[in-house]
């Protein structure tokens, strides 16, 4: 039997580029918003126009890419979104070092990242399919998520540390050259990746550009990971503002106890990710996707019962450690699930019309949230964040589908 634990070169050169962008996008976290503030002078509406309106447009903009990146052929198409985003992000810099730099400037690169960035998650899926068979794509998707998470951990206090010493721009570069050796990355992993049918490739309809939804939401089993996922992702999202601002605002938190209260937790984010593949050998891949995207569901609602000094710190520690930990093991293993449940010829566009709902929904429940907290107060609106997110888990899948490998019995 072939150990799944070796997935090849090939696979070892696109896991180190995704592990050099995932880092340098941490690095820049929160860069742009610094920059708004700092170097532009501009107010807490235009910061939040800043993050809402560049990923809603970005997500837009996305949208006839899918279709289009599905007939072609997948590295070339994961070379230029990285390129396109490293040229994008050190236009910043460019434009700082000439006096020029402006709010629209930043606004319309966060557009661009946000559209190459679905792009690239879309067409990286399908690529990862054609390059593993499918019994070693939950060994990749979890080593993938627990990247992430060791990335989560380790970005966020060197970005930030380089930001003091050096500037908020600086990190941009950062970003941008991660993104340069991703290209140079995934450009190694050579090989023959097989050619992609060609028959509507020529000439894109539009009923294509829906063509990723309809096949969502026509499968008995997508379709409710689908609109749990969004809406999850969504929810969990829109509280966060509203925990900075409880949190650093109201109960006077340390800017340096916010970060670790996030940061320090992302270890249960490495340790769930580890799980998810013994797990589900032990029981299943949908008894393990039923239960963990249900636990994942329970912790957020304590949030709303923050208090301050070590208790609450200790409180949202303990939240964000349970809920990570979940997310960890869950994440994994429902990536591969949408892998193996969508035909070949038809990935690129379901990850990307996936890929595009959540951050459409992410970048509304943030809005609508935001309102909620002005009219509520933060405590509230986080509360009713963390109760709706209780119902969340009856929009998972019930029925196992046969993509599913049955669990082992040894």
């Amino acid at each position: 039997m072939r150990s799944g634990h070796r997935l090849g070169r090939r696979f070892g050169w696109l896991w180190a580029s995704y592990g050099t962008s995932a880092l340098g996008t941490w690095l820049a976290f929160g860069a742009f918003p610094l920059i708004a503030l700092r170097v532009l002078h501009a107010g807490p509406a235009e910061v939040a126009a800043l993050s809402a309106v560049g990923t809603a447009v970005g997500a837009a903009v996305a949208v006839p890419l899918g279709p289009w990146v599905e007939f072609r052929r997948k590295r070339p198409v994961l070379i230029a979104t990285d390129l396109v985003r490293c040229a994008a992000l050190l236009t910043i810099p460019a434009a700082f070092t000439l006096g020029a730099l402006t709010f629209l400037q930043l606004l319309l690169v966060s557009v661009v990242v946000a559209a190459a960035d679905i792009t690239f998650r879309a067409a990286s899926g399908a690529y990862l399919k054609t390059l593993l068979p499918a019994g070693d794509l939950l060994v990749a998707n979890a080593r993938f998520e627990s990247t992430a998470w060791s990335t989560t951990i380790l970005g966020p206090p060197l970005g930030g540390a380089a930001t003091g010493l050096l500037g908020p721009v600086v990190t941009v570069v950062a970003d941008a050259v991660s993104y340069l050796l991703s290209a140079l990355g995934i450009r190694a992993t050579g090989g023959q990746e097989p050619p992609p049918e060609r028959r509507q490739a020529a000439r894109m309809r539009a009923g294509d550009l829906l063509d990723g939804w309809r096949y969502i939401l026509a499968d008995p089993t997508l379709r409710p990971l689908f609109l749990n996922t969004a809406l999850f992702n969504g929810l969990v999202m829109a509280a966060e503002p509203l925990l900075a601002v409880l949190m650093l605002g109201r109960l006077h938190f340390a800017p340096w106890q916010y970060g670790l209260a996030f940061a320090a937790p992302s270890i249960g984010g490495l340790l769930g990710s580890r799980l998810a593949r013994p797990l589900v050998t032990r029981f299943g891949q949908h008894e393990v996707l039923l239960a963990a995207g249900a636990l994942r569901a329970l912790w957020p609602v304590g949030l709303a019962f923050l208090g301050p000094g070590t208790g609450g710190l200790l409180l949202v520690m303990g939240v964000e450690l349970g809920l990570i930990f979940c997310c960890g093991v869950f994440n994994p293993v429902y990536a591969t699930y949408r892998l193996r449940r969508t035909p070949a010829d038809r990935v690129t566009r379901t990850l990307s019309a996936w890929q595009v709902t959540t951050r459409a929904s992410t970048a509304l429940l943030t809005a609508l949230w935001g309102v909620l907290g002005s009219v509520l107060g933060p405590r509230t609106a986080i509360g009713l964040a963390g109760v709706l997110l209780l119902a969340t888990p009856l929009l998972l899948p019930r029925r196992t589908s046969a993509a599913e490998p049955a669990p082992s019995r040894a």
